[in-house]
């Protein structure tokens, strides 16, 4: 059995998607769908510039629409659903249109407005996030207690967790980190994702989901806040929301995956990320990226089991 990966911000760049594009209907077909959604997407994605792609606003939906493309086109060629899907923060959108609980044309646009809440939710360089390398969770945690305004937001691996908050807080809790001999790296972000800090934009997403249909799902997909799979509609509406100011347990759904008996996974979209955490924490699996034509039809050969 394998298990279906959608990754999230940071994995876009310039050009993405334009193979899949020209190489397969399918993918031609999700594309247009969200050029006619949000008009000017697919140039902004193959021509950029990189600046306006990066604002959190556009690569949202832009991942969005790739990392479905993707999916889509992996079926068209022989390719079979999943048994399981997960997708890393904004990805776990992408999941739940593949698997049918929201239409495209819905989450393209919910994910347009979540972007744009959560940019200003926090004015622009009051907030910060770093990703904390070499040292275990648990030391992370010991070194923030009494540590106001920074917080855990991203379990990436065994040894990368990402934290978020007030800028001066990161950077209190990042002297802390470096003193315990941790690698820091301050990630190039608008604003402090997955921390209470934006806790406004979950509050204005809300009213914008309240009218969207949602359906169960044709597979499991895993939730971020729970690291379980969910299949309820209104659980999955509201873990959504939950979400943006939740951190990202994936280190706990990978290992979840595991304990399921998933052994191969596929990452649909843009860059390799998920593929690279999925290596730093299971051994013995395997893991594709599906990007472009080529990975494609090596992923082709994975099957069902």
């Amino acid at each position: 059995m394998y298990a279906a990966l959608f990754p999230g911000q940071g994995s876009q760049k310039v050009g993405m998607g334009k193979a899949l594009y020209e190489a397969f209907p399918a993918a031609r077909q999700v594309l247009d769908r969200a050029e006619a959604t949000l008009p000017g997407l697919l140039k902004l994605m193959w021509e950029g510039p990189e600046e306006a792609l990066t604002l959190t606003e556009n690569q949202q939906p832009a991942l969005l629409a790739v990392g479905y493309a993707a999916y889509r086109a992996f079926l068209a060629q022989g390719g079979q659903p999943p048994s399981l899907a997960a997708g890393h923060s904004l990805g776990e959108w992408t999941a739940h249109v593949a698997a049918g609980t929201l239409e495209l044309e819905d989450a393209l646009r919910l994910v347009r407005l979540r972007g744009r809440y959560m940019q200003e939710a926090v004015p622009p360089g009051e907030g910060a996030m770093a990703a904390i390398l070499k040292l275990p969770l648990e030391a992370i945690q010991e070194a923030l207690a009494g540590l106001e305004g920074v917080e855990i937001a991203n379990l990436n691996s065994p040894e990368q967790t990402v934290i978020s908050g007030r800028k001066e807080a990161v950077e209190r809790a990042a002297e802390r980190l470096k003193a315990l001999r941790a690698r820091v790296v301050y990630l190039p972000v608008s604003a402090p994702f997955h921390s209470s800090l934006i806790a406004p934009a979950k509050e204005r997403l809300a009213r914008d989901l309240a009218g969207i249909p949602f359906r169960k799902p044709l597979f499991p997909v895993y939730s971020n806040v729970t690291a379980k799979p969910e299949e309820d509609p209104e659980a999955i509406r509201h873990l959504l929301l939950e979400q943006i100011t939740a951190p990202v347990r994936w280190v706990e759904i990978l290992m979840d995956m595991e304990r399921r008996g998933v052994r191969r996974f596929l990452e649909f979209g843009s860059g390799e990320v998920l593929k690279g955490l999925v290596a730093r924490t299971l051994e013995g699996v395997e893991a594709l990226s599906v990007t472009d034509p080529e990975s494609l039809r090596k992923a082709l050969e994975v099957r069902d089991a």
